[in-house]
């Protein structure tokens, strides 16, 4: 059986790890370069780096200190942010990144998956969806969660599927760092969806809450947290362990 990964987040502004809620009021929490350290070498299966403002500023992603970061790891590393054209790609993959997340870029100019996928292979290339509901309606926002772009998320990210990407993670934006669990509604309709791996990203508030997602949607592949990793609120050697009790495959 494939074993479940377990992911941090490092949402990184201005060269420091950040978080907040609901996309807003972000705290200073880190250096992206110390947190990844110490993630790679304490039981992440993999990383994902973000630099959060860049797609709202229209900035290029800081290149210097996702080099000093991806130095720093010996997991999978995925890097997003401000990722726009195949030369963003090429740059991010230069400085060490494993797989390249793409969210506004791809949403200006859907054809950046089949290009990038085409050039780098599909296990390369990660749409990151950052969902709310609207009305009742799965809406897919750009921007960092700051602007709704009408576009219903079901059919997007499918549509994202048939043109290359590889993984798909689901960033509610409804339950970003509430830490009430997270959306299984949303993950569910998104796993009936497509075939390739699906991360969940919003709303992890406790060890349980991991426990449950798996349980509850086995085609998860992995769920990815930020501030409850950063603040030592759970450790992802108890998680782990309390996974593997609980009869889903981890990586010990």
């Amino acid at each position: 059986m494939i074993t479940k990964r377990i992911i941090p987040c490092l949402d990184v502004k201005d060269g420091r790890v950040v978080k907040g809620v609901n996309f807003q009021g972000l705290a200073d929490v880190s250096s992206p370069v110390e947190l990844a350290k110490y993630y790679s070498s304490n039981g992440a299966d993999e990383l994902v780096f973000y630099d959060i403002t860049a797609s709202a500023e229209g900035r290029a992603l800081f290149t210097d200190i996702l080099t000093e970061t991806a130095k720093s790891v010996f997991i999978p590393l995925t890097v997003g942010g401000g990722i726009n054209t195949l030369a963003d790609f090429d740059r991010v993959l230069k400085c060490g990144a494993d797989k390249v997340s793409v969210n506004s870029g791809a949403i200006r100019n859907p054809s950046l998956i089949y290009e990038a996928a085409k050039r780098y292979g599909d296990q390369c290339v990660v749409l990151s969806a950052d969902v709310k509901r609207v009305d009742g309606v799965f809406r897919v926002f750009a921007k960092g969660g700051r602007e709704n772009t009408g576009m219903e998320a079901i059919e997007w990210i499918r549509r994202g599927v048939d043109s290359g990407a590889g993984e798909i993670v689901l960033n509610s934006i409804d339950t970003d760092g509430v830490k009430g669990g997270f959306d299984l509604e949303m993950l569910e309709a998104v796993c009936n969806a497509v075939s390739v791996p699906v991360i969940a990203s919003g709303g992890a508030g406790s060890i349980e809450h991991f426990i449950t997602l798996f349980n509850t949607l086995p085609r998860v592949d992995a769920g990815l947290a930020a501030s409850i990793f950063h603040f030592g609120e759970v450790s992802i050697k108890d998680l782990k362990e309390k996974m593997t009790q609980a009869g889903i495959p981890a990586r010990l």
